[in-house]
């Protein structure tokens, strides 16, 4: 594998795109009903701005090949509001590989703690990686109340105590 770790950059747009729609619909499925699919997926459309939006952002990719295998961006807040890869590399490394650059860029701005709304997919991968549960977050603007609701949840708010 020539997987290489890096900035985000605009021609990435498209590609980290395909990436979040293919890891939601098809690495998710096993987890999720087609509504929740439906209600986390919303328009699997590009939406205008997406890759102004993740680089106003701490934001790297997965490159392998040449192909863009996975992506994960960090708000300057602390907030981890993208972490998604391919489902043919899921279980691979290039999470743990994505996230170490995301850690790195964390304690880089000093930020003490990170927030991640995890997917039931991810919460597994989190939690190996120090995160607990935190029921009492705040819903970040724009997501959806019905993505938090109910005794398993689509998404689950988790905090990370970052070491210095």
């Amino acid at each position: 594998m020539a997987e290489v770790i890096r900035p985000f950059r605009l021609m990435d747009a498209q590609a980290t795109r395909d990436v979040f729609v293919r890891a939601v619909r098809d690495g998710a499925a096993p987890l999720y009903s087609a509504a929740e699919i439906a209600v986390w997926l919303g328009d699997p459309v590009m939406p205008e701005g997406w890759g102004d939006w993740l680089a106003g952002h701490i934001t790297f990719v997965a490159e392998d090949w040449g192909r863009i295998t996975g992506f994960m961006m960090l708000e300057r807040d602390g907030y981890l509001n993208m972490a998604f890869v391919l489902p043919e590399v899921m279980g691979t490394g290039t999470a743990d590989r994505l996230y170490a650059e995301i850690l790195a860029a964390a304690r880089a701005l000093d930020l003490p703690r990170l927030t991640v709304f995890a997917s039931r997919h991810a919460r597994r991968f989190f939690a190996r990686h120090g995160w607990r549960p935190d029921r009492m977050l705040a819903l970040p603007e724009g997501m959806e109340r019905a993505l938090t609701e109910g005794d398993n949840p689509i998404t689950m708010g988790m905090v990370l105590e970052v070491e210095p």
